[in-house]
């Protein structure tokens, strides 16, 4: 019998989020994120993250804990993304970009002032004056700029989401449910109709919203990282050994997966609809109650998923379904060199299982990388450059050698 075969299925609580290419995986208060970079190399961060239940046990409480899990999720997700634009380098790009902007600032207006001035002032030192000036001026505004980009992006981001997902969907129903009260019946659409319809109009926004997004060449990197990440845990958790190999044979698609959470909160949201009043008169009442019902439903939403995952059954099964169609959009199948980017990050959040593993061993070259977004088509030629002077001068010592042979052997 195979390893496969011999090890018992493993039940864990290992989950994850795919980043910009690398992926990060969260078990227990563990920590990792695991980051293919252009070179072919892969970056692996740890850190500990201790959630506020540990502090407070009463949040820990069924409902709660899945209010409390959903912020804390959005945080580590922040610090992830930050983290892992880091990693690879893109905010380098940035600010190499915008040095290059600000060095040809700084000519024109070293070059301006020594004309205004009437002194004789070489290009290059003014301009490296100016320049040295703006990067100091620069990095004092960064790390708070950087802050404020992201406090703001997810005030943002909550803000949207409330309007496509609440307000959108109860402005959209009472613009159909006026006709109906003017030609039809004076008393409109029933409760239970009026939630069914605005739960077909969420449903189908996300469905677009997702469907849209995963058009561009990034995302559906992102998603195929997202496909490495839950096959991964799932060859994990099946008790065969954690390589690509077996990996490529899991499911892309797992019940405890946020795309599953987020389609539950609308199923439960339609539910709950049915019983918030009407509020004709007052229509943004019933946006405002929904509102308020938003952390009952994230936290039964959170109690399901765990339930889902940790007793696969029939019902559970049939009730995760939905959400499981919908990572056939948000998940693609991923390679094997992102498959490993995955099992770097399970690995490195398992040290006393894992305790000799070196991400190395994944080692992949520029040509193998070429369809990372960071590839740079100069780099590869580059490396060829030098394969070729390498081999070359390898040649040349062989004839080198094979020549003098022939003379000593004369001289002899």
């Amino acid at each position: 019998m195979g390893k496969e075969q011999i090890t018992a299925c493993r039940k864990t609580s290992v989950g994850g989020q795919a980043v910009i290419e690398g992926v990060m995986m969260k078990n227990g208060t563990e920590v990792a994120l695991a980051v293919r970079k252009g070179d072919g190399t892969i970056e692996v961060q740890r850190s500990e993250f201790h959630p506020i239940k540990e502090k407070h046990k009463w949040l820990g409480l069924p409902i709660i804990r899945g209010i409390v899990g959903f912020v804390e999720s959005m945080v580590l997700s922040l610090k992830t993304m930050s983290a892992s634009t880091d990693m690879l380098g893109l905010d380098e790009l940035e600010e190499l970009e915008k040095k290059e902007k600000a060095e040809k600032k700084a000519r024109k207006k070293a070059l301006k002032e020594a004309k205004k001035n009437g002194a004789e002032v070489s290009e290059p030192v003014a301009a490296q004056e100016s320049t040295e000036k703006e990067e100091k001026d620069e990095k004092k505004k960064g790390s708070a700029s950087t802050a404020l980009i992201m406090a703001f992006s997810l005030v943002i981001g909550l803000a949207l989401a409330v309007f496509l997902f609440i307000a959108l969907p109860t402005i959209v129903t009472n613009l159909i449910d006026k006709p109906i009260k003017n030609h039809v019946d004076e008393n409109g659409m029933n409760s239970y109709l009026k939630a069914g319809i605005e739960g077909v109009i969420k449903v189908a926004i996300f469905i677009a919203y997702i469907a849209s997004v995963s058009l561009m060449k990034d995302i559906k990197r992102t998603f195929a990282y997202h496909g490495a990440e839950h096959k991964s845990i799932a060859c994990y958790e099946s008790g065969m050994e954690l390589t690509p190999e077996n990996a490529r044979k899991c499911s892309r698609f797992h019940p405890r997966c946020g795309t599953s959470f987020l389609f539950v909160m609308i199923l439960l949201g339609i539910i709950v609809g049915m019983f918030i009043p009407e509020f004709e008169s007052m229509p943004w009442l019933r946006i405002l109650c929904k509102l308020l019902t938003l952390p009952i439903i994230m936290g039964l939403g959170y109690e399901f998923i765990m339930v889902a995952g940790k007793h696969p059954n029939w019902l559970t099964r049939a009730l995760s379904a939905p959400g499981l169609w919908m990572q056939r959009l948000t998940t693609k199948e991923p390679d094997d060199y992102q498959l490993a980017v995955a099992i770097s990050a399970i690995k490195a959040t398992m040290p006393e299982e894992f305790p000799d593993f070196e991400p190395s061993e994944y080692f992949i070259t520029r040509e193998q990388n070429k369809d990372h977004i960071m590839f740079d088509e100069k780099l590869l030629e580059a490396d060829r450059i030098k394969a070729e002077a390498a081999a070359n001068t390898t040649e040349c010592e062989c004839e080198c050698e094979s020549t003098t042979e022939p003379e000593q052997a004369t001289e002899e």
